[in-house]
């Protein structure tokens, strides 16, 4: 497998969970911007719609948008996707779970990478929905310490990681969410999180 990635970018979810199966798979990295991969292919060429992540499989298809390639990760790896016996609900539990990343956490983050320029209303705006956001993801939380699904860790806390960890990037604390604060902090110190942090050249 490839997966074609930009540093720090929600396609980080995709790289975290191919280092916790521990199967083999390359990187290409994306400049989104300028619309070309690392080794100088156009990037429209793997995903039409230009951004991350694209994950390109054994047989050479490519899968796209962050709901299909981490439902399919949970699916040819078991051990990332819900547990819970023969429980049909939890797989639709990590669905639900991913579908609000995607929808509303991540799109909240959405201004701060605009490139735009707002006004002190405009941005008092942006972080009230933000903050809004962030705290509906941490009643999302069980009141055990552990993860979205229970004790074991899954796909949707690989992408609630990423995104969660973008408040490093725009000056946001988490402290006011001491819940999500612990949280974010047990998946930062999984192995395969440290390992994917230093491969995108964030973490020493």
């Amino acid at each position: 497998m490839k997966l074609f990635y930009k540093s720090g970018a929600c396609s980080m979810a995709a790289h975290i969970l191919l280092n916790e199966a521990d199967v083999p798979y390359t990187l290409e990295k994306v400049d989104t911007d300028a619309g070309t991969t690392e080794s100088g292919i156009a990037y429209s060429k793997i995903n039409p719609r230009g951004y991350v992540p694209a994950l390109k499989l054994d047989d050479g298809a490519v899968l796209t948008e962050n709901v299909a390639i981490l439902t399919w990760l949970s699916e040819q790896f078991p051990q990332l996707g819900p547990q819970g016996g023969t429980s049909a609900l939890q797989k639709y539990r990590m669905l639900e779970a991913v579908s609000f990343l995607t929808s509303e956490l991540h799109k909240a983050f959405s201004p701060y990478f605009s490139g735009k320029t707002f006004s002190a209303h405009e941005r008092a705006g942006h972080l009230a929905v933000l903050k809004k956001k962030i705290s509906q993801f941490e009643a999302m939380l069980p009141d055990s310490k552990g993860y979205l699904l229970g004790e074991t860790f899954s796909v949707a806390d690989a992408y609630a990681f990423v995104i969660l960890n973008w408040t490093n990037f725009i000056g946001v604390s988490l402290t006011e969410w001491p819940r999500i604060t612990d949280y974010v902090n047990q998946i930062k110190a999984r192995p395969a999180t440290r390992r994917t942090l230093q491969e995108e050249g964030l973490a020493a």
